[in-house]
């Protein structure tokens, strides 16, 4: 299945209800409008944001493929290419999603062997809010692929998943972040309004 048919099935599968729009508000906005009452930091036609840190020493094309097939559905991504990068970021804006890489570096300067990509899932984790979290494994192989993927998981990742390479990786991406959205955020987008009980 091509990559863009698979974001319009994303889309189509994870429909969070919102608040019912209020009297006098700009009735085009339907069941995709964002509620006025909207978490501070994201902006608006956004209905989250998230955290897409990838280490800058080494070429990852779907890095700059992914951000624009998440763009249309109003998620805006935040790329980190190092530790500090992602730690400025968090401080800044409320993450409502990560994604992060185990291969990235403390700084930018660094190559990604002095395990930054735990470190950060350990500060994700200390949040108010924790996000959910899907970790992209080194690929060492073996042992360390293991032992990788138990410390993420004890630091709370939802998932652990493979580099992406190909369009079919990226659609296994998708599903984990849409399954991730479901079960973290029960139908709602991040920070809106509850459904009144009458509201369908």
């Amino acid at each position: 299945m091509a990559c863009h048919a698979y974001v319009q099935m994303f889309s189509f599968r994870f429909q969070p209800r919102l608040a019912a729009t209020p009297p006098g508000s700009n009735p085009g906005q339907g069941s995709f409008g964002i509620s006025k009452d909207c978490a501070v930091g994201i902006e608006p036609g956004t209905r989250l944001n998230l955290l897409l840190s990838c280490p800058g020493w080494r070429p990852d094309p779907w890095v700059e493929r992914f951000p624009r097939l998440l763009e249309p559905m109003g998620i805006a991504s935040h790329t980190a290419r190092c530790g500090r990068e992602a730690s400025a970021l968090i401080k800044t804006i409320p993450i409502h999603l990560a994604v992060v890489d185990l291969a990235i570096p403390l700084d930018q300067q660094g190559d990604g062997v002095d395990d930054a990509g735990i470190r950060l899932l350990e500060v994700l984790s200390r949040l108010e809010t924790t996000p959910p979290t899907v970790v992209i494994k080194r690929g060492m192989g073996g042992r360390d692929d293991h032992r990788e993927m138990t410390a993420a998981l004890r630091a709370g990742a939802f998932a652990v998943i493979d580099r992406p390479r190909e369009a079919r990786d990226l659609e296994v991406m998708l599903d984990v972040l849409r399954r991730a959205l479901v079960r973290f955020y029960q139908g709602r987008w991040p920070g809106a309004s509850p459904v009144p009980p009458n509201f369908a």
